[in-house]
């Protein structure tokens, strides 16, 4: 008896033969259906495709955006590849897109076009919001309100009553169809990232809570310019608050004003808020801003000095001074370059 006992029998041959066939046959129609021509006259284009839309959706879509000349064999193409469940959401460049096999490779295999966003260290929950209606047309206020909105906040491990001094500055890349949620949790993990345990327990140490810490970030960040003096800046604000002087930081001033940045007026000294440090003893209530990750280390790892004042020169730097005197004397040459500059400008 052979291997094969059945190809004995006088049917056995011709069986095998048109089994045989018939494999080949599903195959070269596998084939024709994968590599099916789509008649459309676009060298490259683009398709969005939307969160939890269905195959049958997605074969629409092209339809509708002249992709598709044949949906059904693109549909069928698709479940043949075993892709059924694996187009991701977002907005693609199509190269070539001639048969199906080229248009589902890229669907699968590529990558969503994204939108690119910059947030810059020192910027407000407000200015942040404001850019992300720009860049990827989300409603300002919602952002905003979302920002305040104590059960997502929560749920961010922000401990906080809004989202202001969290939104890690960095650049993003989000979805076209990201939502508000979607994008600030990711600007969240961010934050949460390069805050790490060792930070947290530093600032412990400092007997600062987390939020404290970013408070005082906040207030170094709007008064720094360059990394050099941000550490001093630190030491001085800690020294201020050891000997239960007021803080006196325009940056919690800046925060309080509607037409913020401006030069500060005696009257917007006066303001009555918790935010004003030049009225309240310690730290303000919250963050004034959104700080950078430089501007968290100096507010940690603050310069031992013996400095109670600063004022700024005119050229981003500033002039340190430990007695009032010499502070004052600081402010009149600042005062004086001032003018220059005024009268310079004609």
């Amino acid at each position: 008896m052979g291997l094969f006992p059945f190809l004995n029998h006088p049917l056995g041959k011709p069986a095998l033969v048109l089994l045989g066939t018939i494999v080949v046959s599903i195959f070269a129609f596998h084939g024709t259906i994968v590599f099916w021509p789509q008649d459309n006259p676009f060298e490259t284009t683009q398709v969005e495709i939307s969160k939890g839309a269905s195959l049958a959706a997605i074969g629409s879509k092209l339809k509708e955006q002249k992709i598709l000349t044949n949906e059904r064999t693109f549909l069928m193409a698709v479940k043949i590849l075993g892709h059924e469940t694996n187009i991701p959401a977002g907005k693609f460049t199509l190269l070539d897109p001639k048969n199906n096999y080229q248009i589902i490779r890229q669907l699968v295999e590529g990558k969503p076009v994204l939108k690119k966003v910059t947030l810059l260290e020192g910027w407000t929950m407000d200015k942040i919001s404001e850019a992300l209606e720009a860049k990827l047309g989300l409603n300002k206020k919602g952002v905003l309100a979302l920002c305040k909105n104590r059960s997502f906040v929560s749920k961010t491990g922000i401990p906080s009553k809004s989202l202001e001094g969290f939104l890690f500055p960095d650049t993003y890349f989000f979805q076209e169809d990201d939502s508000p949620e979607d994008v600030l949790t990711q600007i969240i993990e961010e934050y949460q990232k390069n805050i790490s345990e060792d930070l947290r327990t530093r600032a412990d140490e400092m007997g600062f809570s987390e939020l404290e810490m970013i408070t005082l970030a906040s207030i170094i960040e709007g008064e720094a310019i360059y990394d050099t003096e941000r550490s001093i800046i630190s030491g001085v604000y800690h020294n201020r608050l050891k000997l239960g002087m007021k803080l006196q930081a325009d940056p919690t001033i800046q925060y309080i004003i509607k037409d913020s940045p401006r030069r500060l007026l005696n009257r917007d000294l006066k303001i009555n808020s918790p935010y004003n440090t030049y009225l309240y003893d310690g730290l303000p209530p919250g963050p004034v801003n959104n700080p950078g990750k430089a501007s968290i280390l100096a507010a940690l790892y603050p310069d031992k000095n013996d400095y109670l004042f600063f004022v700024a020169r005119g050229d981003g730097y500033h002039t340190f001074s430990k007695t009032k005197e010499e502070h004052n004397r600081a402010k009149k040459a600042f005062q004086k370059v001032r003018r220059k500059y005024r009268k310079k400008r004609g």
